[in-house]
C-alpha cells in the first residue's frame, strides 16, 4: 500500500480550449465533485484563516448534506489561523494531504506531514500554521458533536496512517481493506474517519444501503462506484457525497491500489424530534 501519494494537485483554470462536458453529477441520493471541478475561482476564504483558500465539498444543507462539512484546505507558508473553528459544538478531523504543517493543540506543537491524522474534540483548543516552505493541504472534516448523558466526549488525539495496520474485511484476503483511526465500539466517537483500500479488482460486492451518510475523497486509483441506480467511474482527487440509505458499491479498477477517505455519522440513536419543531 502506498502512502506517499494522497491526491493530485488541484487549482488552476481550464483553458478556453477546454470542454465543458465534465463528471460532475448532483442528484436526489448523490453528488460527484470530479477533480478537474476543483479550479481556482470555486474556492472560499475564510475568516480568521490568513494565506489560506478552501474548496468547500460538503455542507449542511436541507437534502444534501444532513451531518458535516468537508473542506479540502490550502495554506500558503506563513499562513494559518489562531481562531481556526467558530463553532464550540463541533468537533473535527484533519487529514494532511501535502506539506509539514505545525498543528498546536491545547498548547503542544505538533509537526503534521502527509498522512498525518487529527482527532479535534468539540471545545478543544487548537490553531494550525503553515511553517514549511510549501503549500500544505489538508482535509478538515467537522462535525456537531451529539452529546449523550452519561458518556463523555472523546479526547483529542493524533495518529499517523503509516502506524496503523489496515484490518481486512472478512472473507476479503485483504484484497478490501480500513485503515480505522478510531475503534467502532467507542460509543463517545459519533463520527468515523477511515481509510479504505481495494487492490486492483478487489469489490464492494453487494448494494449497501444503510443509515450512514458518507463523504469520499479518492486519494489514490480508479474505479467504477455504484451510486443509486448509476455507475460512475472515479479517480484520485474526485470527492463524492453519499445520502442515508444510497445504495453503493464498487470494483477497484487498477493498476494501483484504490483508496480513500471516508466520512460517516455512527453510534446514535435516530434522532426524532423533528428538526424545524417551534
Amino acid at each position: 500500500m502506498s502512502t506517499s501519494s494522497y491526491n493530485p494537485p488541484c487549482g488552476g483554470l481550464p483553458p478556453q480550449t477546454a470542454l465543458m462536458t465534465g463528471r460532475a453529477v448532483f442528484t436526489e441520493a448523490y453528488a460527484v465533485i470530479p477533480r478537474g471541478v476543483m479550479s481556482d475561482i470555486v474556492t472560499s476564504v475564510l475568516p480568521f484563516w490568513e494565506g489560506t483558500r478552501a474548496w468547500m465539498l460538503s455542507r449542511p444543507l436541507s437534502g444534501f448534506s444532513e451531518t458535516f462539512a468537508q473542506s479540502l484546505m490550502e495554506v500558503a507558508p506563513g499562513g494559518g489561523s489562531d481562531r481556526p473553528e467558530p463553532e464550540a459544538q463541533a468537533e473535527g478531523v484533519l487529514f494532511v494531504v501535502e506539506g509539514t504543517p505545525t498543528l498546536t493543540l491545547e498548547g503542544r506543537a505538533h509537526p503534521l506531514r502527509p498522512g498525518s491524522y487529527a482527532y479535534l474534540a468539540p471545545g478543544a483548543a487548537w490553531t494550525f500554521r503553515n511553517t514549511g516552505g510549501e503549500p500544505a493541504r489538508f482535509h478538515w472534516i467537522r462535525k456537531a458533536y451529539e452529546r449523550v448523558p452519561g458518556i463523555d466526549a472523546p479526547d483529542s488525539f493524533l495518529a499517523h496512517e503509516a502506524d496503523i495496520a489496515p484490518a481486512a474485511m472478512p472473507g476479503t484476503d485483504g484484497a478490501w481493506a480500513t485503515t480505522r483511526f478510531v475503534a467502532s465500539d467507542d460509543v463517545r466517537h459519533d463520527m468515523h474517519v477511515n481509510i479504505v483500500t481495494f487492490r486492483p479488482g478487489g469489490s464492494i460486492p453487494f448494494e449497501e444501503t444503510h443509515v450512514m451518510e458518507h463523504g469520499l475523497f479518492v486519494l489514490e486509483g480508479k474505479a467504477v462506484y455504484r451510486l443509486n441506480r448509476d455507475w460512475v467511474e472515479v479517480e484520485a482527487g474526485d470527492f463524492m457525497w453519499l445520502r442515508a440509505f444510497c445504495p453503493q458499491a464498487c470494483y477497484a479498477g487498477g493498476p494501483g491500489p484504490f483508496r480513500y477517505l471516508l466520512y460517516k455519522d455512527v453510534n446514535r440513536h435516530a434522532g426524532l424530534t423533528l428538526r424545524n419543531a417551534r
